[in-house]
């Protein structure tokens, strides 16, 4: 694992503070007056989804956090229970609680191939590909009238996930949904 110092935390890099895996979300090189350089940090516990602001001057280092990427596969959800087998051994079937996987388990359809993220051996919480492909389950019909401002419905997709969709969406459509925002990204195939 690498040392890395104050400069290093840039957005999206992972490290640990005692013990805990922490990713950062928002980073800001600051110089006050008559003082020295620090690094403002918006930093998010992987394990425990708590985000922290806190300020890191030039003396202070850090390790990189041991994690561990491995493809797996989505079966089902159950009881506020999520179920995946290994990618590659379909035997080797594990849950993981819905805290665990958080609002991503909104866009997990049966089969979906996805990743986990370990920490020191445990897997902590899964990363879904940037898009996916959903079916809209329900959408409310369209109603005429303005629609300079880009008029938005809303729709209840095949996970059961409710999203803000163009007029133009209808029942049976396939969108593909941006799984970072939450948002309509395009229509793949229309009904």
């Amino acid at each position: 694992m690498a040392t890395l110092g104050y400069n290093d935390l840039r957005k999206g890099v992972v490290f640990d503070i005692d013990g805990a895996p922490y990713e950062v979300t928002e980073y800001a090189f600051v110089r006050m007056q008559q003082r020295k350089a620090v690094a403002q940090v918006k930093m998010k516990n992987l394990i425990t989804g708590k985000v922290l602001s806190r300020n890191f001057h030039q003396s202070e280092s850090f390790e990189e956090a041991n994690m561990e990427r491995q493809g797996i596969k989505f079966l089902y959800h159950n009881r506020g229970e999520y179920w995946f087998t290994e990618k590659n051994d379909p035997s080797k079937r594990f849950s993981l609680s819905g805290d665990a996987v958080g609002v991503n388990g909104q866009f997990l359809k049966p089969n979906i191939e996805v990743f986990a993220l370990s920490f020191n051996g445990k897997i902590i919480t899964v990363e879904l590909p940037i898009k996916v492909d959903l079916l809209v389950k329900d959408a409310p019909p369209s109603d005429r009238g303005n629609t300079a401002q880009g008029a938005m419905k809303t729709a209840e997709l095949e996970t059961g996930a409710k999203i803000s969709v163009p007029l133009f969406v209808n029942t049976g459509d396939i969108i593909r949904v941006n799984t970072a925002t939450g948002e309509y990204a395009e229509r793949v195939e229309k009904n």
